[in-house]
């Protein structure tokens, strides 16, 4: 039981940096964006954005346990 724990916590921390390497790309596209005149979000942006809230989830879902 023990091992499984430690299992969980080393894809928690695996998925904490996902989580934020997501964000990190995701301000890069919108500061790409804004360097480019572009006004409206990019696409890219909501996906990683998107992306983010689902490992995010995943994070919470494992850590209730």
């Amino acid at each position: 039981m023990h091992q499984n724990f430690e299992n969980s916590e080393q894809i928690i921390d695996q998925l904490k940096l996902i989580s934020d390497q997501l964000a990190d790309r995701a301000l890069s596209v919108l500061k790409e964006a804004h360097a480019a005149g572009e006004s409206k979000r990019p696409e890219a942006e909501r996906t990683l954005t998107q992306a983010r809230r689902a490992v995010e989830k995943a994070i919470s879902l494992l850590t209730r346990s």
